[in-house]
């Protein structure tokens, strides 16, 4: 019997009451038979009952993005890690971040120094989650997987689990749940989901490592907070099994939008107005975006009383396994084409509503892109969707009236004036200069009204524009500034391929 265990028995009578209760002839035989059951419980119970650690991936990357406008160009290649960790099927969970724009993924496991090539078998940009496959399934032989466990309580602990700052050896941080809310998943940039504060330590390449707790993943690192210290912030349970189960179709849909903005509805003179019951319940359907999937459903100033099973408060939030949290939390909740039920006050009664989830790409440009930029390049002329990407990458360079204009195209003009709107707006990149275009008084950065009188919708309508036999003049007709210029037809063609030998272009378009 070990030796810790026999004051914890004598405190409890256990050892007394045997000797006592048991006659000689049947002690013989059940005393050993009892020790060992309890050597044996003890021995558990002092035994670890899993080692989450072996199954943490150590990742690196070596990756190349694009020059947003110059976009024929790429930046260096860059390495940097980060973590994953195993989970079900042979496969590997980490963030999306880690792996974007990679050429090339490694794989280490726990104390092993040999690398293995991995690759990205799905890649959810707005979750900022991704999976890998290892080819070699050798890499999996001894490795547990992680199984995804509850959302964590606030002030619970948790182990962060990942290979910071480069690291070769693993790390452990231990912390305390703190905050539970929706969040800017910064990786894509305009979406909210739900998001765990925590005091334990989330550096650089912790990121896509497991947050524990219990033996099973409570979320997986993700992203901090400039300007906090001792936080950081991990993905909670429910969008990483809403992406798992995403993706068992074979291919990786996204996370659905209510498209709809709700706003506090605690005026007690409003609430009376609206006829509602002053109960503090329902928040107003303040706007309803165009491609909303509710807008041939809803209505403005229509009271939304009910998410699925979660009843709206006053503010526009849901009580959500003990937290207030805004509403959209309920709508991320469904999977795309799935129904979810809404009980909407209208016209003084209530009414319940059944809305289809719809996963939005209208505002894929509002967010940060991770593909390859579209782009065509005619007697110099670069042009190339305007995007969020696009801008952070002029940064400085707009000129001031340009980069308004810009701005607010991508982000306004489709909110304030839908029929207006244009479904890919382009701009003039940037102007590779030449004899032919010596002339252009515009050089970059300024949005694409028409060409030879075709209005630009999309980057396609510029390459139809210039093929349209339109007379001995290419004329391009600019939102901003409101300004035309010209091109001489015959010699913008001749010049073409000249200057894309001048200036390393090897295509003229990618589309």
């Amino acid at each position: 019997m070990p030796p810790a265990l026999i004051p914890v028995l004598c405190r409890w009578n256990i050892i007394s009451r045997l000797d006592a209760d048991i006659p000689y002839y049947h002690f013989c035989f059940v005393r050993p038979f009892i020790a060992t059951i309890l050597f044996l419980l003890a021995f558990a119970a002092a035994s670890p009952a899993a080692e989450p650690e072996k199954s943490v991936i150590r990742i690196t990357t070596f990756s190349q993005q694009p020059v947003w406008d110059a976009p024929w160009r790429f930046e260096p290649v860059r390495k940097a890690s980060g973590s994953g960790f195993v989970i079900r099927g042979k496969r590997i969970m980490t963030n999306a971040h880690v792996v974007s724009w990679a050429k090339q993924v490694l794989v280490n496991r726990y104390q092993d120094p040999r690398p293995y090539m991995a690759r990205v078998e799905f890649i959810g940009h707005d979750c900022d989650l991704a999976v890998l496959a290892v080819d070699d399934e050798s890499f999996f032989n001894g490795l547990e997987p992680l199984d995804v466990g509850e959302m964590p309580k606030v002030r619970s602990t948790v182990i962060t689990y990942g290979y910071p700052a480069g690291g070769e050896q693993i790390s452990y941080t231990r912390g305390v749940v703190s905050r539970i809310e929706l969040q800017t998943y910064v990786h894509i940039g305009n979406r909210n989901f739900l998001a765990v504060q925590t005091d334990a330590a989330i550096n650089p390449g912790n990121s896509g490592g497991p947050v524990i707790q219990d033996d099973k993943v409570a979320g997986v690192s993700f992203q901090g907070m400039s300007g906090l210290e001792n936080t950081g912030f991990f993905i909670p349970p429910p969008v990483v099994q809403h992406f798992l189960k995403d993706i068992d179709n074979g291919r990786y849909e996204g996370f659905p939008m209510a498209g709809i903005r709700v706003t506090p509805l605690q005026n007690r003179a409003f609430r009376k107005y609206l006829k509602l019951p002053d109960n503090d319940a329902g928040a107003r359907v303040d706007k309803i975006t165009p491609f909303s999937a509710a807008k041939d459903l809803l209505q403005e100033d229509d009271v939304l009383l009910q998410v699925g099973p979660y009843a709206v408060g006053s503010d526009g939030s849901i009580l959500y396994q003990g937290n207030r949290v805004h509403v959209a939390g309920a709508f991320s909740e469904v999977q795309a084409g799935e129904s979810v039920p809404l009980k909407i006050w209208r016209a003084g009664a209530p009414q319940t509503v059944s809305l289809t989830a719809r996963v939005a790409a209208e505002d894929r440009a509002e967010g940060n892109l991770y593909e390859l930029p579209r782009y065509y390049v005619h007697a110099g002329l670069v042009f190339t969707p305007l995007s969020r990407d696009y801008l952070r990458a002029s940064g400085p360079n707009f000129p001031e009236g340009g980069g308004s204009e810009l701005i607010y195209e991508l982000y306004y003009r489709r909110q304030e004036s839908p029929e207006t709107a244009r479904s890919e707006s382009v701009v003039l990149a940037a102007v590779l200069s030449h004899p032919v275009n010596a002339n252009i008084e515009l050089r970059g950065h300024a949005l694409v009204d028409k060409i030879n009188g075709v209005r630009i919708d999309k980057l396609e309508d510029v390459i139809a524009a210039f093929e349209k036999d339109n007379g001995a003049q290419d004329v391009l007709q600019f939102v901003s500034f409101r300004l035309m210029e010209c091109l001489n037809r015959a010699e913008a063609r001749e010049a073409n391929e000249p200057i894309l030998k001048t200036y390393g272009v090897a295509k003229d378009r990618r589309l």
